[in-house]
């Protein structure tokens, strides 16, 4: 894709990249691939209990530092309040938000993609990596502990 034009100039992808793993590249890595500019969320360790009743595995500054040092990143910033993407559009302009499919079709993801075409940005959808996520490593681990 070298010398290409992208399609998007600043891409936003957001969340809480915790282990780690080959699912969290490939999102990244297509991402990249499809604005000049990547600039990564991580959601704080309190904003994961609020919304997932448990605090990542990793703590934030060593996911932040993880991701400052991939490749395809430039640029890492903490969530720390709402994750909404309209109030992050608001905070720090974009022209395309990129996820994991497993959102696609969400009544909540549909409503904020029409919110966000209205100040000219869009959400784009990637394949989830089946082989490989968060919540089956933590299941991984909890079975080997057995």
């Amino acid at each position: 894709m070298k010398g290409e034009q992208k399609p998007y100039q600043i891409g936003l992808l957001m969340g809480v990249f915790d282990m780690f793993h080959i699912g969290h590249l490939n999102l990244i890595r297509r991402a990249k691939e499809r604005c000049e500019y990547l600039r990564v969320g991580v959601l704080s360790d309190e904003l994961v209990k609020k919304f997932k009743d448990k605090y990542p595995v990793i703590p934030l500054d060593e996911r932040m530092e993880i991701l400052e040092a991939i490749r395809y990143v430039d640029e890492v910033v903490e969530i720390n309040d709402d994750p909404s993407r309209i109030i992050e559009w608001n905070r720090r302009p974009f022209d395309c938000f990129f996820s994991g499919d497993d959102y696609r079709g969400n009544t909540y993801w549909d409503w904020e993609q029409g919110e966000l075409r209205k100040l000219g940005a869009d959400i784009e959808f990637f394949p989830y990596t089946q082989k490989q996520s968060t919540t089956k490593i933590r299941k991984k681990l909890e079975k080997d502990g057995e």
